[in-house]
C-alpha cells in the first residue's frame, strides 16, 4: 500500500510539474510531447538494463538479436536517454529528439509510424524541452520496477490530459474506473480480446492486468483492435509496448469499423468497447445504402439515429 501511495504521489507531482511547463501549447498537442518522452525513457531504460547485463557476460551488447530475443526494443547510440540528456540544454535538442526517434523506428519496424516526431516545432522552445527531459529523468533508474512505474505514469498522464481536453479527451481515453468495471464483468481469463474502437488501448491494458491478478500470463490472451484516429492509434501502440503487450493486430483504420472492419474475419472470444457516442460523422448515410453481395449490411438494416 505504501508503494502504491508513493507512486501516486510521484505521478501527481510529475504531471503538475509538466503542466507548468506547457505554457501556450494546447493540451491536445502537449500530451504527445510529454508521453513521447516517457516512452523514450522507458525503452531506453529497458535497453540499458540488458546492455549492462550483456557487457557483464562479455557478450556483444550491440547485437540486435539479443534484444529481440528478450522482447526489448533496440535503441541506437544517438537515441539513448543518456545521450539525449547530455544535450538537454542544447538549442538543437528538438531536432536531436526527432532524429533519435526516427533512428529507433528504423531499427524497430514494429514502431514504424508510431513515435511522435514533433519536437522541432516552432511553438516548443528548447529551454522548455530541456526542462521536460530533466523532469522525466528524475524517475530514478535505481528504483525497483522502474518500467512498471513508467507504465503507470504513462496511463496517469493519459487520464490527466483527457481531463484537460474535456469532451474531446473522451475520444482517446475511458476513465480507469469504467475500464476496470467492464473488464471485471467480462472476465477475459484467456482467448482473443477485441475492441473495435480501442482509443489509447486502456481495455487491453486492464485485460492484461486482470489475467495477471488471476495468476495467468500475458500470453493467455491476444488482443485485436482498431482505431480511426491515427494520433490516438499511436498512443495505443506506445501504451501497449510499455506493458510488453503484442500490438501487431492493433490497426489504424481511418474509415472506421462500421464501413471497413479491419478484423472482419476475426472470431473473438471477448468484445469490449466504449464507442464514441458523441461522434456525428460516422458514415450513417453510406451504411443505409451499403450492400454486401446480395445481402444488406446488418447495420444498414438498423434504424439510424441522427444527432
Amino acid at each position: 500500500m505504501a508503494k502504491i501511495k508513493q507512486t501516486q504521489k510521484l505521478e501527481a507531482a510529475l504531471f503538475s510539474a509538466a503542466d507548468k511547463l506547457r505554457k501556450n501549447i494546447d493540451a491536445a498537442e502537449y500530451k504527445h510531447i510529454v508521453l513521447g518522452l516517457v516512452f523514450l525513457k522507458y525503452i531506453s531504460d529497458s535497453f540499458e538494463s540488458l546492455h549492462k547485463e550483456l557487457l557483464s557476460q562479455n557478450e556483444d551488447a550491440e547485437d540486435k538479436d539479443e534484444y529481440i530475443a528478450k522482447n526489448i526494443f533496440f535503441v541506437p547510440q544517438d537515441s539513448r536517454w543518456s545521450a539525449l540528456l547530455s544535450k538537454a540544454k542544447s538549442p538543437q535538442i528538438g531536432k536531436d529528439l526527432d532524429y533519435a526517434l526516427d533512428l529507433i523506428e528504423k531499427d524497430n519496424p514494429q514502431l514504424k509510424g508510431v513515435l511522435p516526431k514533433v519536437y522541432a516545432k516552432d511553438n516548443l522552445d528548447s529551454a522548455t524541452l530541456g526542462d521536460l527531459i530533466n523532469l522525466i529523468d528524475s524517475i530514478s533508474l535505481n528504483q525497483e520496477n522502474t518500467s512498471d512505474i513508467l507504465g503507470h505514469i504513462f496511463e496517469y498522464f493519459l487520464g490527466e490530459f483527457a481531463l484537460s481536453e474535456g469532451k474531446k479527451g473522451g475520444q482517446f481515453y475511458t476513465p480507469k474506473s469504467v475500464v476496470e468495471l467492464l473488464v471485471a464483468m467480462l472476465e477475459p481469463y484467456n482467448g482473443r480480446v477485441f475492441d473495435p474502437c480501442c482509443g489509447s488501448g486502456g481495455m487491453f491494458v486492464q485485460s492484461e492486468q486482470f489475467v495477471k491478478e488471476h495468476q495467468g500470463k500475458i500470453s493467455d490472451i491476444s488482443i485485436y483492435g482498431q482505431e480511426s484516429n491515427q494520433t490516438t492509434w499511436r498512443l495505443a501502440k506506445m501504451n501497449l509496448a510499455l506493458r510488453k503487450i503484442d500490438s501487431s493486430s492493433l490497426k489504424w483504420n481511418s474509415e472506421g469499423s462500421f464501413l471497413n472492419d479491419a478484423h472482419k474475419d476475426l472470431k473473438a472470444d471477448f468484445i469490449i468497447a466504449n464507442p464514441p457516442f458523441n461522434a456525428t460523422d460516422w458514415g450513417s448515410e453510406a451504411l443505409e445504402n451499403m450492400c454486401v453481395g446480395s445481402m444488406a449490411h446488418p447495420l444498414a438494416q438498423m434504424p439510424i439515429m441522427r444527432g
